[in-house]
């Protein structure tokens, strides 16, 4: 289908925006004003305005840094012995992408940030020279490179707001539009990276019907997904861009319609949405530079990916590639329940803030496992959390993966650690990931072994840390098995208090006898005699200590020590990790296989479909086809 009347230059209007037809072309009523009043006030509290001295200081930092670069490029042209009248034009420039650029940043949120250099500025120069300027600069603090990132990035603070700033080798005057899909051409495969950001939030302002519309509907779903604790491109769940753009996707499908209506139409679409069908902005081109893009078709590992949003600037990616079948089985009831919910709104039942509400994680599920990770220093700590939180999908993926597990839940909110747990003197952090067993019948015998589950994901912690030489004495991480009732011992009381049962919830859960009672995500589990202690399983020394194997049993519960021999360790330690049985009989686990011995699954039996041939007939996008139904 053609994707729009107009050319780049807009001389005609566009007859609709998006890869298909718009679904309605209804213009706003008086209610739908309101109702947009309405939400604006229910989210403002939240601080999703900056006010205007806010903006403004963001704007003087801004302003700030680009002088700062064109001076570093300045010296830098000079030292590499350019003339005189070249230094004095070589130019540079410092771009803004994401949330900043879309015009939907929040109080004290950070700026992504791109430093255009000319072509004979190197990239080693950017982590080195330009670094060492930066650190002597007084208004610059927390300063940290990540130059061996799938996108290399300097983070620091300028005056008090966070930047992420990228590089790219360009050679452009300062006011050439970056959505050109010539100006990639003979670049260095990372520049391409660092440009796509501001090629991908121009393209999504660009195909919006409305920017006043998208920009406050953007605010609203963002605070959504933040408080129900689906925001987090790292973990799994979905980013600022995969948000922005099904919210673009949205006002394509309603091109006149305001944001209280385009909040519960991102709803309707996409609680019915039929995964993995892609969701796309604009066909795809190709611009004939031999870029790789998403295209299930030709890559057969983009067969995979579970929830598609393509991005619309050349070389098309798919934004969320992280996503698992965890994850998107969350989100997606994260939606159902937001179009419930929106619908009672516009009917006059509920406010906006009920939308808002967070979930209450700690009550949900029967087991958690609690993954901490500690460092000796500040310093460490900062460095070693973003590594392991980098890598907690790799574990999501291994818990989902067993026969057993039917969902792993990761909150994306870490905790600090209670010093009645650890030394003072470490810098600690927590992350909670739920866990749903299937649900069995009482006659059948089970363990159910996470030991390989956890073990493949420290390997790979430790394995990454070991190659980019961050691996530092007193990083360690360690894995506990806790029960809900045990979660005091972790978290302040107000986040794991029980909430007042409903009458529907009392009845349910009044149908089982004796003292087996039926864990949230449908598992019998006796726990009339659960310890009130967590089962942890600290950082191992190169000694062999035993692994402890706790037996959840349907009549009785029973702790049993088995020795293990265990494979080297790290000189920083490494995690035991834990096995949940429910089983009357008791079984004994062989020692830990080494990295390269680690099965996928346990028994032999993973969840996923095995790798489609090349013969295998690719999804077609049927974007149309779940719209017929709204």
């Amino acid at each position: 289908m053609k994707e729009m009347s107009t050319t780049l230059g807009g001389q005609q209007p566009r007859k609709h925006y998006g890869i298909t037809s718009s679904i309605s072309l209804a213009f706003p009523r008086e209610i739908d004003h309101i109702y947009t009043q309405k939400l604006t006030e229910a989210i403002e509290p939240f601080g999703v305005f900056e006010g205007e001295d806010e903006l403004n200081h963001r704007l003087a930092v801004l302003g700030k840094l680009n002088s700062f670069v064109k001076e570093w490029i300045a010296e830098i042209s000079e030292s590499k012995n350019l003339p005189p009248s070249a230094v004095a034009n070589v130019g540079g420039k410092v771009f803004t992408f994401g949330s900043y650029r879309l015009g939907v940043h929040t109080k004290g949120a950070d700026i992504d940030a791109l430093c255009v250099a000319p072509r004979h500025i190197e990239r080693t120069d950017f982590f080195s020279s330009f670094f060492e300027k930066l650190k002597r600069h007084d208004e610059i603090k927390d300063l940290r490179a990540v130059e061996d990132a799938f996108v290399p990035v300097i983070k620091f603070k300028f005056d008090g707001i966070e930047i992420d700033l990228l590089f790219a080798r360009l050679s452009i005057p300062d006011n050439l539009d970056l959505r050109g899909d010539s100006l990639l051409r003979n670049l260095d495969i990372r520049c391409i990276r660092s440009l796509n950001g501001c090629r991908v939030t121009d393209e999504i302002l660009y195909l919006v019907p409305n920017k006043e519309n998208f920009r406050l509907t953007l605010r609203a779903i963002k605070l959504w997904a933040k408080r129900r604790g689906i925001y987090s491109n790292m973990l799994g769940f979905l980013g600022g861009v995969s948000w922005a753009m099904l919210v673009a996707r949205t006002c394509q499908l309603y091109p006149n319609a305001v944001a209280a209506t385009l909040v519960h139409k991102f709803f309707l679409v996409f609680s019915k949405w039929e995964w993995p069908n892609p969701v796309l902005l604009k066909q795809p081109e190709d611009s004939n530079l031999n870029l790789p893009v998403w295209d299930p078709r030709v890559n057969p590992s983009d067969r995979y990916h579970l929830m598609p949003i393509i991005t619309p600037a050349y070389p098309q990616q798919n934004s969320t590639y992280n996503v698992s079948t965890s994850t998107r089985t969350i989100m997606s009831e994260e939606f159902k329940n937001g179009l419930t919910v929106t619908d009672e709104i516009l009917q006059g039942k509920a406010d906006w803030s009920k939308l808002f509400e967070p979930p209450n994680f700690f009550q949900k599920y029967k087991h958690y496992i609690v993954l901490t990770a500690s460092a000796s220093t500040e310093e460490n700590h900062l460095e070693w959390i973003g590594l392991v939180e980098s890598k907690i999908r790799v574990l999501v993926g291994n818990l989902e993966r067993n026969e057993y597990i039917t969902l792993a839940h990761v909150n994306p909110q870490s905790f600090p650690g209670s010093k009645e747990n650890h030394n003072e003197n470490e810098f600690v952090s927590m992350w909670f990931i739920g866990i749903s067993f299937k649900k069995l019948d009482n006659s059948d015998c089970v363990n159910i072994d996470l030991t390989y589950d956890i073990q493949s994901f420290t390997d790979t912690v430790y394995r990454q840390a070991s190659n980019i030489n961050m691996l530092k004495d007193g990083m360690t991480i360690e894995a506990t098995h806790v029960k809900k009732k045990q979660l005091h011992h972790y978290l302040p009381p107000e986040l794991v208090q029980r909430k007042k049962k409903s009458l529907g919830e009392i009845n349910r859960s009044s149908n089982g006898g004796g003292s087996k009672r039926c864990s949230l995500d449908g598992s019998q589990l006796d726990s009339s005699r659960d310890t009130d202690i967590g089962t942890p399983f600290s950082s191992p020394t190169l000694v062999s200590k035993p692994f402890l194997f706790i037996y959840f049993f349907f009549f009785f519960s029973v702790p049993i020590t088995t020795p293990v021999a265990k494979p080297p360790a790290p000189p920083a330690g490494n995690t035991i990790p834990t096995v949940v049985g429910r089983s009357v009989i008791p079984r004994i686990t062989s020692s830990s296989p080494s990295p390269t011995e680690l099965p996928n699954s346990v028994n032999g039996a993973p969840k996923r479909p095995h790798s489609p041939s090349q013969e295998d007939p690719p999804k077609r996008h049927k974007d149309t086809e779940v719209l017929s139904s709204l």
